[in-house]
């Protein structure tokens, strides 16, 4: 028997970390807004009713959940032969992670998307019934074929969007290029997902495209690594279905106001990992635009706003920016706030006020300019650019070592050897596996929380 008791009701806030004084002249105004979630509960994804939030799960009323799991079965799978009954393992694994009442189906994919349980365009509700089902259906994956991404995710979508529930979300697993549709394809694929499910995708082995990878889970708002050893599959599936079913609230945007004569530069993510959000604004009113965040559970993540403020005298103070957590508009009711926060600028002629650099900011801006050191020093190894990898992958050495990022730290040493951390001095190693460049190069955007 399910248990549907009433999850708690999750609680955001917002936190505005920024230094606010401007010299004379100066018009570029930085701040962290950290966005926290809490008291959610675990019991179960919530869902939206009128303007509030509803119990996880309504007898009746179905599952407040979909997840859907798609799984590549192309023909390199069968290379070797333990890498398919590894991810037969894993998908077991995810299925049995699942809460009673979340609706769910498993995909096979090659260069076309087969449903492999429940079929017929449904999804099945969890239960002890149906997951030993799907368990006995998963020995239909056999390897054979191509792979064509954009269609398992286009099927997904069509799956998913036949549930009435708010937490929307889908697996991917893969061990081979993306070879049997163009770039265009899934691109084209991702654009018409974006926004109606998140995603989480694992390249398995070696024989992947990073870019591919990250790229699906950068556009459905998921989580992106490697799982070298098909081994470790299970435990990686069971730990990403156990945080797809901690999510409370689905569709949460950060809203940003800003007045008349302000300029916003960019808003990005910083924490836990680094994600440019600033192409994805939807307009939303009069000098108001929504950047889509995903799905929440209990956590806490950091992004940073920059804007451009007109020139203003000294002493002088004005609202540079207000930055909003809203659900959308459910029904015929307005967005509902759930947290604000303030930006401002003040004008000083007190140089040590006005030149002072925030922490939180100082910090952020030297982890994202570590992941795309670490993107382009290793871009230039893989072209033959030998002094600019170096150079690149030396000064993200130096980054990663003041800013206590230890893991970065830890997989930039298989790639190169650390003469002198503090000055980024290196050496490119002669030879290095496939495996610890694809780690480095997939965790390139994690980043390490700022210490306050």
């Amino acid at each position: 028997m399910a248990n549907f008791a009433k999850s708690r009701v999750p609680q955001f806030s917002v936190e505005v970390y920024q230094n606010e004084y401007l010299p004379e002249g100066g018009r570029e105004v930085n701040a962290i807004v950290t966005v926290t979630s809490t008291g959610g509960g675990t019991s179960g994804s919530s869902r939206l009713t009128g303007a509030g939030l509803s119990p996880a799960f309504i007898p009746g009323q179905g599952p407040a959940a979909a997840v859907v799991i798609m799984v590549d079965c192309s023909g390199s799978m069968d290379y070797p032969p333990t890498k398919m009954r590894n991810a037969r393992d894993a998908t077991a694994a995810a299925i049995d992670t699942l809460r009673d009442g979340v609706a769910f189906a498993v995909i096979g994919g090659t260069h076309i998307a087969k449903e492999v349980y429940p079929g017929n365009g449904a999804l099945a509700v969890a239960d002890g019934r149906t997951r030993a089902q799907a368990k006995e259906s998963l020995r239909k994956l056999s390897a054979g074929g191509g792979t064509a991404i954009g269609t398992w995710l286009q099927l997904a979508d069509r799956l998913l969007g036949s549930a009435e529930v708010a937490i929307r979300h889908g697996i991917v697993l893969t061990d081979g290029r993306n070879e049997h549709e163009s770039p265009e394809d899934l691109r084209a694929a991702l654009d018409s997902c974006a926004g109606r499910f998140t995603c989480d995708a694992r390249g398995v082995g070696t024989d992947w495209e990073v870019k591919e990878v990250t790229g699906i889970a950068s556009a459905l708002l998921g989580t992106a690594d490697i799982v070298a050893d098909p081994g470790g599959l299970s435990a990686d599936f069971t730990r990403m279905m156990e945080e797809a079913m901690g999510k409370e609230v689905a569709d949460v945007a950060l809203r940003l106001w800003t007045p008349v004569g302000v300029e916003i530069k960019f808003v990005k993510q910083v924490a836990p990992t680094v994600e440019e959000l600033t192409g994805r604004r939807t307009e939303v009113g009069p000098r108001a635009g929504d950047y889509p965040t995903g799905s929440w559970g209990d956590e806490s993540r950091d992004y940073h706003v920059c804007v451009q403020v007109p020139e203003a005298g000294i002493g002088q103070e004005m609202l540079a920016a207000r930055v909003s957590l809203v659900l959308p508009t459910v029904g015929d009711g307005a967005p509902q706030t759930l947290s604000q926060g303030l930006v401002r600028a003040v004008w000083t002629d007190d140089m040590a006020a006005s030149t002072s650099i925030n922490p939180q900011v100082a910090h952020y801006t030297g982890q994202a300019e570590l992941a795309q050191v670490i993107q382009q020093g290793l871009d230039a190894r893989k072209s033959g650019d030998y002094d600019g990898a170096t150079a690149k992958l030396g000064r993200a050495v130096q980054l990663a070592a003041a800013s206590g990022n230890a893991d970065t730290a830890k997989l930039l040493s298989k790639v190169v050897d650390v003469v002198d951390e503090a000055t980024g001095t290196v050496r490119l190693k002669a030879k290095v596996a496939d495996a610890d460049e694809m780690t480095l190069e997939t965790r390139s955007t994690k980043t390490v929380r700022v210490k306050k």
